[in-house]
């Protein structure tokens, strides 16, 4: 942990330390006339596609082209240094014109699609650790295989239940009510913000049911009440798990996008101003 939070100092005086000398840099040049958006231009270009490089460097891990981590990191803090560059490139200035303002929403998109992704990598794994202590940690392509295995236990019960029992109470409450939630992953913007009311609610609307159930109805019951608790907790590791994936499928093709969009702006850049004097 402390070898880490030097790390992570050490990474964020270098990225100060190049947002500042970038930034000199671009106002020397003004003073003396160069064509500073050539050269921030050209910076910002290289940064965006080294970190899209990232994502090929996911898919060729057996290629010596480093080791994973650094690509993170170097992804991480370049990530944030294009944001600087960025700024440094249009000027400080609001896009005019139909091209500029895709250009830069692209741009905006990739570079704050980036630091969600940053956010959520940092904040739902401790999250998912906390919760595994009352739970096992499943992976999230096999939540559905324990979701259908625990609905499949559920319905048994409750046949089991139907054909002991003389009264309907309990296969009438699971087809009216617990049914739905088996069915499917629930409460998807709850889990994610922690809010544990659909759980709790379920919970007491099956605690007063006991008042019209027989003792063997109650001991299905309970049993059902574990396997309710149990699907939520894979609801939970379900939403948060899909929040962490799927975030990639807006940051990737928003930087396909951006690519295509600056090399476009690259070769009109070139056509209209004749070259760099």
């Amino acid at each position: 942990m402390k070898s880490l939070s030097i790390r992570r100092r050490r990474n964020l005086g270098i990225l100060l330390l190049l947002s500042i000398v970038v930034i000199v840099i671009d106002r020397l040049l003004s003073v003396s006339l160069y064509p500073v958006a050539f050269v921030s231009g050209w910076l910002l270009f290289s940064l965006v596609a080294l970190l899209a490089a990232y994502n090929i460097r996911k898919k060729l891990p057996f290629l010596p082209l480093g080791s994973s981590s650094t690509w993170l990191q170097f992804h991480i803090y370049g990530g944030l240094l294009s944001g600087v560059v960025f700024v440094v490139h249009i000027a400080g200035r609001v896009p005019n014109g139909g091209f500029e303002v895709v250009l830069s929403a692209l741009f905006l998109g990739v570079f704050f699609s980036g630091v969600i992704g940053l956010m959520l990598s940092r904040w739902i794994p401790p999250r998912l650790t906390t919760r595994a202590r009352d739970s096992q940690e499943v992976l999230f392509e096999r939540i559905p295989i324990f979701v259908r295995r625990i609905r499949d236990e559920v319905e048994a019960m409750v046949l089991e239940c139907g054909s002991q029992a003389e009264s309907t109470v309990v296969p009438a409450f699971y087809a009216s009510r617990l049914k739905p939630f088996f069915e499917r992953p629930r409460n998807f913007w709850s889990h994610v913000l922690h809010i544990q009311r659909p759980r709790l609610k379920l919970l007491r609307e099956i605690e007063s049911q006991e008042g019209y159930l027989s003792e063997v109805e109650k001991s299905v019951m309970g049993d059902m009440v574990e396997r309710v608790k149990q699907k939520d907790d894979l609801d939970y590791q379900y939403a948060l798990q899909a929040l962490l994936k799927y975030w990639l499928f807006v940051h990737i093709p928003l930087t396909s996008g951006l690519l295509v969009f600056v090399v476009f702006h690259l070769v009109l850049v070139y056509a209209f101003a004749g070259g760099v004097r």
